[in-house]
């Protein structure tokens, strides 16, 4: 599995960040739901490509009720578009109701409760592939056998699935280095994915 292969080293380098793009993005394009925590779908919205994906995605996309509490608090960018996929039934929202799980969860891995919920709905749903930005996350991850994806593989999908023009994908991976904590290495890498300089996608998913 991507998560076992990648280890610790999920953010460094752009050999293995290939490997997170050409694994993890494939599987949620395979797999019939995928459950969101706050951070990538907020990061998906601002960069508009949120509705792009719930559009063009066969599965469900799910959010536990955390977040969207979280991601629907006043001012923040792209709360509009993700409370009016929600009323359209694009995004599904489900309560969580372990909260003794969910504790547990945060506590063990130092993460939110938006995280721990998202990563206790995969469990108990048996969904493979948690949309996460959030470093601890990720790591929980890692550790309970899931799958996860970022948002900037979600850009670079959307790209080479042809839904992007190259400059209009360009422009929103300046942007998504603006507003997220990337790193200089994976921005680059990302860049050189869609001007076409490291190896490409596969065609078929």
């Amino acid at each position: 599995m991507v998560n076992k292969e990648l280890g610790r080293d999920w953010r460094k380098g752009a050999r293995t960040y290939t490997l997170i793009l050409d694994n993890c993005i494939t599987n949620v394009y395979t797999k019939n739901m995928v459950v969101f925590d706050a951070s990538t779908l907020i990061l998906l919205a601002r960069i508009e490509i949120l509705e792009l994906f719930v559009s063009n995605f066969q599965g469900k996309v799910l959010i536990p009720h955390s977040v969207e509490i979280e991601a629907l608090k006043k001012d923040k960018e792209g709360t509009p578009l993700i409370e009016e996929l929600i009323k359209r039934k694009k995004i599904q929202v489900i309560y969580v109701k372990d909260k003794n799980q969910v504790e547990k969860l945060m506590d063990d891995f130092n993460i939110g409760i938006g995280e721990a919920e998202a990563i206790l709905l995969a469990l108990r749903k048996n969904i493979r592939v948690v949309a996460t930005d959030d470093r601890n996350a990720i790591r929980a991850c890692k550790m309970l056998h899931l799958e996860f994806i970022t948002a900037i593989a979600f850009l670079i999908r959307a790209f080479e699935k042809r839904f992007l023009e190259r400059d209009e994908a360009l422009i929103k991976v300046q942007k998504l280095s603006n507003i997220s904590r990337y790193s200089k290495t994976i921005i680059e890498d990302a860049i050189k994915q869609l001007k076409g300089g490291v190896q490409r996608w596969p065609q078929k998913l």
